[in-house]
């Protein structure tokens, strides 16, 4: 009997990697047969924290059909983006923290959707429900997709249960949450080093909205002007993409994880349609968004509303 694959979205970040190996593990507590698998490579942010609690990446796929019947999704629902095979796979369950869209099944599924600001919290809550223990390198890096996802909880996403959720994990990780959530955060903020293809898809997802498909990356940085300093080859890079992927609109934002702010460098036919859903006006293809700093409730929300 083949494996039961357990993977988050494209371009994954912390959340979607750690979560596909926490829920994996509380599935085979419970008996089922499963393995956490990726559809990419761990950012940077990911990478540091998997060293840091002695876990091996799970291996990237970009189809699962030839290997499974069965999947789970983690940190996801909407099916351009996850693997690009979802179709032809039964899904057994979801576990996600996002907007419900383009998603429809047909056998009746295992579905746990809260309103939380990382997955993780939620998966801590199946271990507890489910009377499991979590091992210390699982909390360890559970710990470090809700402060990731959570900007070390100061994101609006961020609620009480995410708070409470860092503390019982941190205990059992056994580390200082706060100072290696700064070191977590500035792992993932090197940007020097980075392609601009990189830098615009690292962390990238995919938005239908009306009649509009919109592309949304973000990338998390101490020094807004190191990537703003390439902003003439990141526009280039995005309307070659736009072309052949289709994008009306792609947009990426760059988060400042000291100041809590994000500058939106925005390419496309709907870049004015972009910055009005923001009430602001763009220059130079670029929007200040002072407190910015979740794509999914201070971004998606506004242009959806503006575009549908």
């Amino acid at each position: 009997m083949s494996n039961i694959l357990v993977f988050g979205h494209q371009s994954p970040d912390t959340d979607a990697i750690t979560s596909a190996i926490s829920f994996s593990y509380l599935q085979n507590q419970l008996g089922k047969k499963t393995e956490p698998v990726a559809l990419g490579k761990p950012t940077e942010e990911t990478q540091f924290a998997l060293d840091r609690f002695n876990t091996e990446a799970p291996r990237v796929v970009s189809t699962v059909s030839e290997e499974t019947d069965q999947v789970m999704l983690v940190d996801h629902n909407e099916k351009q983006q996850s693997v690009a095979d979802i179709e032809s796979v039964e899904v057994l369950a979801v576990v996600d923290h996002h907007r419900i869209a383009n998603f429809q099944t047909a056998n009746p599924l295992y579905y746990r959707a809260e309103p939380v600001g990382c997955t993780n919290t939620i998966i801590l809550k199946l271990f507890k429900e489910n009377s499991v223990a979590i091992p210390q390198n699982i909390a360890g890096l559970m710990l470090s997709a809700i402060i990731s996802d959570t900007l070390l909880l100061k994101s609006p996403t961020c609620t009480s249960e995410d708070e409470q959720a860092v503390k019982e994990l941190a205990d059992i990780a056994g580390d200082d949450y706060e100072q290696y959530g700064k070191d977590l955060l500035k792992a993932g903020t090197n940007t020097a080093d980075k392609t601009a293809d990189q830098l615009l898809n690292g962390d990238a997802k995919n938005f239908p909205m009306g009649e509009h498909t919109v592309r949304i990356g973000q990338v998390n940085v101490v020094d807004v002007d190191e990537v703003l300093d390439r902003k003439a080859e990141l526009l280039e890079e995005m309307e070659a993409q736009s072309k052949g992927e289709g994008y009306d609109l792609f947009i990426l934002i760059v988060t400042n994880v000291l100041d809590s702010d994000s500058v939106a460098v925005v390419f496309g036919k709907d870049a004015d349609r972009a910055a009005k859903a923001f009430d602001k006006k763009l220059s130079g293809s670029t929007m200040l968004l002072e407190g910015v700093v979740s794509r999914k409730k201070q971004v998606v929300p506004q242009l959806t509303k503006e575009l549908s």
